[in-house]
């Protein structure tokens, strides 16, 4: 533990000039005096380490140092991959190892270069989750990435209808969709993929040996296809509506995207008063009446009837809430 803390050290003082012992022990996550004390060890080591004492002093490398040891392990190479996801790198337990890698490759940088990462931390940020949300990492999220890493089978139990499930899973890749954890995994031994969401895995135990990994497989182009036979899977009801031209503009920020760009593709030409006429496709009425009721007067629900009568309760009821 502190060999690497050493050597952290040495990698923070090689890619800045200055740092003071507050600045060391807040990223070594230690004392002042411990930084003291690793200072003093890494001099008797032979690292030429300088304090320069005052209020404007601190700990610098003399003489031009460079240390050798900024070779990436393959850990810390695969995390800095990732780093422009840094909530999920720590819900994956790969926080350390991407800090780590960061550090390396500033440290090999030249001088005029080292402050690229944070010039870019400051314009560039990736916040996945959605809105009014606040994501749960699933508990087992860590024990599914190790397994990911490492090519190893895993059997996992999970949550299906109102009882649990075991399977004996290949686990090929992860995938973070608006907040939420999916595991892309084939079934063992040379079953099909699929798509298993964690937060619902109960138990997950990793096996000893290593699956052959089939280097045809492209997680994006899984990932891509399934979400969409998902979206399409879903829609298994249909609703005729009139939309006005407002209307028209707001139903793809309404219900699914590419259902709604199809349905207005396959629309009749808009009447005297501009308003369209298209059937679209919706998960159910109870999910289409919360999504079409968002378009408020813009649309005018025609088919089902018990759709349409419940938009009409809905408009009675707003009218005596109104009525004064």
């Amino acid at each position: 533990m502190r060999a690497a803390r050493l050597i952290k050290m040495v990698l923070l003082l090689q890619s800045r000039p200055t740092m003071t012992a507050a600045e060391l022990a807040r990223e070594l996550e230690v004392s002042e005096r411990t930084v003291t004390r690793d200072a003093q060890a890494l001099s008797e080591a032979g690292v030429p380490v300088y304090a320069d004492r005052g209020r404007a002093g601190g700990y610098r490398l003399i003489g031009g140092y460079r240390t050798r040891l900024t070779g990436l392990h393959r850990g810390e190479a695969e995390a800095l991959f990732l780093s422009g996801v840094p909530g999920a790198l720590r819900e994956m337990g790969l926080e350390d190892a991407a800090s780590a890698a960061r550090l390396k490759v500033s440290a090999a940088l030249l001088p005029s270069l080292r402050d690229a990462s944070r010039t870019a931390a400051q314009r560039f940020h990736l916040d996945a989750p959605n809105w009014f949300k606040e994501p749960e990492t699933p508990g087992l999220l860590p024990e599914v990435a190790d397994a990911v890493w490492d090519d190893r089978r895993i059997t996992a139990r999970y949550r299906r209808g109102e009882g649990e499930v075991e399977r004996e899973l290949e686990p090929y890749g992860l995938v973070l969709k608006a907040g939420v954890w999916y595991l892309c995994a084939r079934a063992a031994p040379h079953g099909t993929h699929r798509v298993y969401r964690i937060d619902r895995f109960t138990a997950v135990e990793a096996a000893a040996e290593r699956f052959t990994r089939d280097e045809d497989f492209d997680l994006p182009s899984f990932w891509e296809e399934r979400a969409e036979q998902f979206a399409r899977s879903i829609l298994r009801a249909e609703v005729v509506v009139r939309l006005s031209p407002t209307g028209v503009g707001r139903l793809p920020h309404t219900v699914d995207p590419l259902s709604a760009r199809e349905a207005l593709q396959e629309a009749g030409t808009p009447d005297a008063e501009g308003w369209v006429t298209l059937t679209l496709p919706v998960e159910s009425e109870e999910v289409a009446h919360t999504q079409l009721t968002a378009l408020g007067a813009e649309v005018e629900v025609l088919s089902p009837d018990g759709l349409r009568e419940r938009f009409a309760a809905d408009a009675a009821r707003s009218a005596r809430l109104y009525a004064g």
